[in-house]
């Protein structure tokens, strides 16, 4: 529908609000579209933070699941330790990062078929971690 200038302002009103009404509609499409990151054999439920591997729930920490779903939105991108702790933690860390590396493997230990020969997170030798975007 076409607005004039002999329109009302609550019709011109009434229109401006169901504009942004159906804008927010796509958005709210688009937005949950993206609710779950699907890959081989393997689920993430963003909005409901959960994992599964072949159909079956993986319980993961908080922090695990943060890690995971940091790697696997950005498959195939290398974070280093670094990055991955100031990303989880919202907090630059001057310390041992062991704390990440214990956290993929615990990761590893939960979401692989072989933790030792992962295919999921991947170790780039020297930089630090991708998510296999081979996998997506």
């Amino acid at each position: 529908m076409i607005l004039t200038f002999e329109d009302g302002e609550d019709e011109i009103l009434n229109h401006i609000i169901s504009y942004v009404s159906t804008g927010t509609g796509v958005f709210q499409s688009f937005v949950s579209a993206k609710k779950n990151l699907i890959f081989s054999g393997l689920e993430i439920d963003i909005t409901n933070r959960l994992v599964k591997k072949q159909q079956e729930e993986i319980i993961l920490t908080f922090t695990e699941f943060e890690i995971l779903l940091l790697l696997a939105q950005n498959a195939g991108i290398v974070f280093s330790k670094e990055q991955i702790y100031d990303s989880v933690w919202k907090e630059p860390y001057f310390g041992d990062y062991n704390i990440v590396m214990s956290h993929i493997r615990n990761i590893r230990e939960k979401i692989e078929d072989n933790p030792s020969k992962p295919i999921y997170i991947q170790t780039v030798w020297g930089v630090g971690y991708r998510f296999n975007q081979k996998m997506v």
